[in-house]
């Protein structure tokens, strides 16, 4: 009996496989190609072409060869999509017995898939799935079709994002890997999204969209949790590295679009932060939050707050940013109001800001008031700073003017009460105006300057010496002896002609300050002194 029982199931096993090699010889699956691509082409509103079908009974799928979609006209003539295979499970029981295709997952292996931007803002993705992009051929509705798909996976994919006209090189997403479950174009779907960055980085995207906009396909309502991991904007030749501008990101971000308004929160640390041409990396990473929102048809955003940690203090930054064709033009204010000078040491590097060599500031505050405008990458920051009760540790001011020497501070350092400016820097270079600085043990001083992209000083001051000083009494003596002398012979020989009467005392030139300029660069600065001018 037992024999018996055993031939019957080698007997049913036999026959399944034989039913199984033998079906698809009778299922000629490329007489459905028309129709799998009518079907495609009316759910994504794109032509849709295959070279050839075949069908797998064992997988219950049909393995279409050399897939393209087609792009919108207005951006290319090259498809949107191209793979060399595509795996789309059916349903066996309709296709043999009725013929019909229905369509139960997708498997989209190392697709090419190209996203375009014109000057407009828009994609060429975005009439994916509206009926004015549909082919007039296809026999379909003019509403969105529901057809849902239970699974949809693309493996191994490349995403190529270019604009036109070219704005920069494009940038390339690679081992694009996507997984949809319950996929519609008429509902919510979720979706996974993970890639590798040019530069070794990494993306995540874990959230729903949908349903789809009939009238732009990037305005479709979607929230995620996105996941970066060391994103490197030069590397991926997102920034060119001529602007002097350098970052690795770790980012965490959550994003909502309800379709007209897209909004962000997150967590940046940027490490090897360098913002200037001038600059140098920051030594520690730089904490960022952030809370933006962007206007989808007017392509334009606010800046709610970004709060930029170091040490325990912060400085917010607020404003709007506009999308054009050239990039992202900025419109922000940086305050950063009475901050600890020791906690702020480490990021004056990263914004091109360089002390002598040997020297660091030690205790005081900071309190400064910008504009941050222009394009992203080339913007200029102007507006005031101001330095308070600081000292400056390893350099004595006193002791390095040429022509005055040496005299002031001390050999540990230079003591600031004050010091403030207006600054207006540009990638072309940095203009300081207005400065006034404090240094008790000298006097004070007040002119203007320029830095240049290279780091090369051109400073003109001028320096009132605290007659509290001995030194500086001694030289505000001797300059108004001086002037005296010069100013009586010059005005006994000329007076008629100035219309002044002979011995009339002239104008000190003592008050009036002594000249200095200061040239070199900031880690080797040259001061000097011009007493000669004093007496012209």
């Amino acid at each position: 009996m037992q024999k018996r029982w055993v031939k019957i199931t080698v007997g049913v096993v036999a026959l399944f496989i034989l039913i199984v090699l033998v079906v698809p010889l009778f299922v000629n699956a490329d007489t459905f190609r028309p129709t799998v691509e009518d079907q495609l082409s009316s759910l994504l509103g794109r032509r849709v072409t295959l070279d050839h079908l075949s069908f797998s009974l064992f997988g219950g799928k049909l393995v279409a060869d050399n897939i393209a979609i087609a792009d919108d006209p207005a951006f290319s003539t090259a498809p949107f999509v191209k793979a060399t295979k595509l795996n789309i499970g059916v349903e066996v029981g309709p296709l043999l017995f009725s013929r019909q295709v229905r369509i139960t997952n997708f498997n989209v292996d190392s697709p090419a898939i190209q996203l375009i931007q014109n000057h407009a803002g828009k994609w060429n993705y975005s009439s994916i799935g509206g009926a004015a992009a549909r082919p007039t051929s296809a026999r379909q509705p003019t509403a969105i079709p529901d057809l849902t798909v239970n699974q949809l996976k693309i493996s191994n994919g490349s995403v190529t994002v270019s604009s036109i006209p070219p704005t920069g090189k494009p940038f390339v997403y690679s081992n694009v890997n996507i997984g949809v479950k319950q996929f519609s174009l008429a509902k919510s779907f979720p979706f996974e999204l993970a890639a590798k960055l040019p530069g070794d980085g990494t993306l995540k995207l874990t959230g729903s969209a949908g349903p789809l906009s009939e009238k732009d396909a990037s305005d479709t309502p979607f929230q995620a949790n996105l996941q970066i991991r060391h994103l490197d904007p030069v590397a991926a030749g997102a920034i060119d590295p001529g602007k002097g501008i350098a970052m690795v990101d770790d980012i965490d971000a959550q994003i909502t679009s309800n379709g007209t308004t897209a909004s962000s929160t997150g967590k940046i640390s940027a490490a090897k932060l360098q913002l200037a041409r001038t600059g140098s990396p920051a030594p520690q990473p730089v904490n960022i939050d952030y809370q933006v929102s962007d206007d989808l048809d007017a392509r334009s955003g606010k800046v709610s707050d970004i709060a930029i940690h170091t040490g325990s203090v912060v400085a917010h930054v607020t404003g709007r940013f506009r999308f054009n064709p050239q990039g992202v033009a900025l419109d922000l204010h940086l305050a950063a109001p009475n901050l600890p000078v020791d906690q702020l040491e480490q990021l004056l590097p990263v914004v091109g800001i360089k002390l002598p060599s040997g020297s660091s500031l030690h205790g005081g505050t900071l309190t400064a008031n910008l504009a941050i405008t222009g394009p992203a990458t080339e913007s200029t920051i102007s507006g005031p700073v101001e330095i308070d009760n600081t000292s400056l540790a390893g350099f004595n001011l006193g002791s390095k003017i040429q022509g005055l020497n040496p005299f002031g501070g001390n050999s540990n350092g230079t003591q600031i009460q004050q010091l403030k400016a207006s600054l207006n820097s540009s990638p072309q270079s940095t203009e300081i105006s207005d400065i006034y600085g404090d240094v008790p043990a000298i006097g004070t001083a007040t002119g203007s300057g320029t830095v240049s992209p290279s780091g090369a000083l051109n400073f003109n001051l001028v320096a009132k010496l605290n007659s509290s000083n001995v030194v500086g009494a001694a030289v505000n003596s001797a300059t108004n002896a001086a002037s005296n002398a010069v100013g009586n012979a010059v005005g006994g020989l000329f007076g008629g002609l100035l219309g002044k009467k002979p011995g009339a005392a002239p104008t000190t030139t003592a008050n009036r300050g002594i000249p200095i300029t200061i040239t070199g660069t900031a880690q080797s600065p040259s001061i000097r002194a011009n007493i000669g001018a004093m007496l012209r």
